[in-house]
């Protein structure tokens, strides 16, 4: 954010160094919601020119804390050969490895497409153990986790497992570069983010390498999926909700066919035909290209009512998993869509999904 005197004259749009940014004239006195962190949701009125620094933010929602849990924001920079190519830029101000201190209100990022995550972690009764992790990513991709309650990481967190919440590259929150960054590149991108972060974290914090497991839902399901294929040494149990497995299967019976070829790389239109190279690629970026090298025991959750991701995605997977002899089971919900929200699934659910990470995790 640059100040511009518009006493001197009307504003004027002005031009970033970066060639796929451009920055825009804002009112005068407008309400800014603080875009540093998708931590701190917070408004502020722009003062005169020269006031900067007397500007003067308003939190919109007050936070409680629980005392049972800890937690802390972890800014993270991809290493160099993991950079987008189309957006990396210079670096400064994040320590070796790319793996920050806890964000503070003064902190700031580095240029370039950076992502954060978020570690929860029991603060009572741990002793000298080191915890288990539940290694968490959202769905969408393009959404984000949020330093607000969320049920399912804080009741790990109750039980007595770490939860590592990444908000990996082409999340919301980062800026458009981010979000762009992402199409074309599903399956790779986001996967090397999720897995650079668990690694840092296991460095830096008292957590158990040996007992680290996945929960994921939708796209959060289809990286699950990926990172217990593409780095099966890592993960001892994945949970999957209604997960992405097989976008060139998934495109002839979901109500959004567009995101499949969105999100792999090929334009869209509601006319769209798939040639071969597009099913080639698009089953290229899932996860069934990695099924053979699954190891760790999978817990699929479905909605047999899914008309975004359905069932037959995780159908598939299952049989696959079967057929190689890995550890699989399959709950399948009546009358539940993709959020799998029903009273009874998502009690149901969450008592199985936690019952697998204890029986896996050896807790």
């Amino acid at each position: 954010m640059l100040p511009e005197d518009v006493c001197k004259g009307p504003p004027r749009a002005s031009c970033h160094p970066h060639p796929h940014r451009a920055m825009s004239p804002l009112p005068k006195h407008a309400a800014l919601p603080l875009m540093g962190s998708f931590s701190w949701q917070k408004v502020a009125f722009l003062p005169r020119a020269g006031q900067e620094a007397q500007v003067h933010w308003v939190c919109l929602e007050d936070v409680t804390p629980i005392p049972e849990i800890s937690w802390a924001i972890r800014p993270l920079q991809p290493p160099p050969d993991q950079e987008n190519p189309k957006y990396g830029e210079c670096r400064r101000g994040l320590g070796p490895g790319g793996l920050a201190p806890a964000l503070t209100s003064h902190s700031s990022f580095a240029e370039g497409i950076d992502f954060e995550a978020i570690l929860l972690q029991p603060s009572k009764g741990l002793g000298l153990r080191k915890l288990p992790l539940v290694v968490m990513p959202h769905g969408g991709p393009h959404s984000v986790c949020t330093a607000s309650w969320m049920l399912y990481p804080a009741a790990l967190c109750r039980i007595g497992f770490a939860v590592l919440l990444v908000n990996y590259r082409g999340s919301l929150g980062f800026g458009q570069d981010s979000v762009a960054s992402l199409p074309g590149h599903v399956g790779c991108q986001d996967v090397k983010d999720v897995q650079y972060c668990v690694e840092q974290v296991l460095q830096e914090e008292s957590l158990d390498s040996a007992q680290v497991a996945l929960v994921g839902g939708s796209h959060g399901g289809f990286l699950a999926c990926h990172l217990i294929g593409q780095y099966p040494g890592t993960y001892q149990a994945c949970v999957a909700r209604n997960p992405v497995v097989n976008m060139a299967s998934m495109i002839s019976g979901t109500d959004i066919p567009d995101w499949c070829l969105t999100e792999a790389g090929f334009p869209y239109a509601p006319d769209t035909l798939p040639d071969v190279s597009h099913w080639a690629e698009m089953l290229h970026k899932s996860p069934m290209q990695y099924v053979a090298q699954v190891r760790a025991p999978v817990l699929l959750m479905l909605g047999e009512e899914d008309r975004r991701v359905p069932p037959k995605q995780g159908l598939e997977y299952y049989r696959a998993l079967k057929a190689r002899g890995v550890s699989t089971r399959l709950l399948l919900y009546p009358m539940n869509n993709h959020a799998l929200s029903g009273v009874e699934a998502e009690a149901d659910g969450f008592m199985n999904m936690v019952l697998w990470l204890l029986q896996h995790l050896q807790c």
